[in-house]
Order: C-alpha cells, then sequence, then structure tokens
C-alpha cells in the first residue's frame, strides 16, 4: 500500500479498512442495548479510522491493520463514554450501592447474596433488580471504564488485545484479577463469558439458563462487586 514514491497510500488503505469498522461495530452492537444505532457505532469507528491514517508511524514497529482496529474500537468506545443515559438519581444511588455493598461484604467478610444488599440499603429486592437492570444499561462497557486511565493504544504499543485482556493489563492487573477470583461462581463464570470468550447477553443466558435481563442484572452486580472492592483495596 505504498505509492510510487515509498509513501503511504492513505486512500488505498481507507478502503480496505473500512469493512473493518462495520464488522468491529456488530461484534460490538450485540453486546449493548438495543437502542444503540450500529450507524453511529460505524460513524465513530470511520473517525477512528481516519484518525489511524494521521497518526499512523510505519517506522514504529506496528502493523497497520494492528494500529487501526484499536484506534477504531477506542473511538465507538469513547463516543459510548460520551453518551448519559441514565438520569442522576439512579447514578446517585448507584454509587450508594457501591459503598453499601463494600461496608455489608467487609462486615460479613463474604460476598453479600442479593438480598442481603437489598436489605443493607433498604430497598426490596424487586427495587433492587430494577436499579441492577437500570445501572447497567446506562454504564456500557464498565469494565472498560475500570481502566479509562490506561490512555490511547500507540502504534507501538503491540497486537491486538480482547477486552477482558485489556482490562487486566496494567497497574490495577493483580488486584482486579483478585477482585474477579473473589466473585460468587455464577458472576464469575457471567464475566469470563462476557469478556474472555465474548458470548453475548442470549448466549451467556442460555449457559446460566436465566433471562437476558436477569443477566444484565448480576453482570451490574459483579461491576458493583468489583468496583467497591477496587476502592476498598486502595
Amino acid at each position: 500500500m505504498y505509492t510510487a514514491q515509498g509513501t503511504i497510500n492513505r486512500e488505498d488503505l481507507l478502503e480496505q479498512h473500512l469493512p473493518n469498522v462495520r464488522r468491529q461495530a456488530l461484534a460490538l452492537q450485540v453486546k449493548l442495548p438495543s437502542g444503540i444505532d450500529l450507524d453511529d457505532l460505524i460513524q465513530a469507528g470511520t473517525v477512528g479510522l481516519l484518525d489511524a491514517l494521521q497518526r499512523f508511524d510505519p517506522n514504529a514497529g506496528a502493523s497497520f491493520s494492528t494500529f487501526a482496529s484499536q484506534r477504531i474500537r477506542g473511538a465507538m468506545i469513547d463516543e459510548l463514554r460520551s453518551r448519559d443515559w441514565l438520569p442522576r438519581s439512579v447514578r446517585r444511588n448507584a454509587r450508594a450501592v457501591e459503598q453499601h455493598l463494600l461496608r455489608l461484604e467487609q462486615r460479613l467478610g463474604r460476598s453479600a447474596n442479593e438480598r442481603e444488599i437489598a436489605e443493607e440499603i433498604g430497598m426490596s429486592l424487586e427495587e433492587y433488580r430494577q436499579l441492577l437492570s437500570d445501572t447497567n444499561n446506562g454504564h456500557l462497557l464498565p469494565f472498560e471504564e475500570l481502566v479509562a486511565e490506561s490512555g490511547e493504544p500507540e502504534a507501538g504499543s503491540g497486537g491486538p488485545m480482547s477486552p477482558f485482556a485489556a482490562l487486566v493489563d496494567g497497574e490495577q492487573r493483580e488486584r482486579l484479577v483478585a477482585a474477579i477470583d473473589a466473585l460468587p461462581e455464577r458472576e464469575k463464570l457471567l464475566m469470563g463469558l462476557y469478556y474472555q470468550e465474548e458470548l453475548n447477553l442470549k448466549e451467556i443466558g442460555a449457559v446460566l439458563g436465566v433471562t437476558e435481563s436477569r443477566v444484565c442484572q448480576l453482570h451490574s452486580q459483579a461491576v458493583k462487586r468489583l468496583r467497591a472492592s477496587l476502592v476498598g483495596s486502595d
């Protein structure tokens, strides 16, 4: 993909990698709430591809394909993070759950079950589960938000990683792996299926024998446990 002058032919690279934008958008969309428009993801990913064309340094040691894939996915995730679906009251309640959960599990010395958590925060079990559903629908890719401080990938940053691998890469690796290992078995299995095996909600529900909405609740609860654990270990 070089011109006669030995420079990168950006138009050819753009045309070659545009299908990758759609593939990544489709792969991401199946893991998101139904209201997320595919075209929005494709548009964001295209911006990421154009950014990769501008930033790519062929002397940095990474292939353009690797670098572009990272930029495309990063642009899509940035687009999702920029949206604000949740009312302030729901966000406030979600933060309160994490604080109560941290105190409760420190007191119990084990993972609390849903009924114990609901009682701790003064909600019925049904109200607590609804809050889990609400916050899961608003906080997309919460695991990746946990490592948002990792920054953008650079051209020499190596090969592409799965969301799970990206999650556990960096300063918080040991703490996060320990927190995941301490999750209740069903939530730990769910996280592995979602982030490592990259199954969608319907597929995870089939494995666990629950509905998709229940998968969302369990996913949200697992993320809250992890956030509480990481805050508590600071």
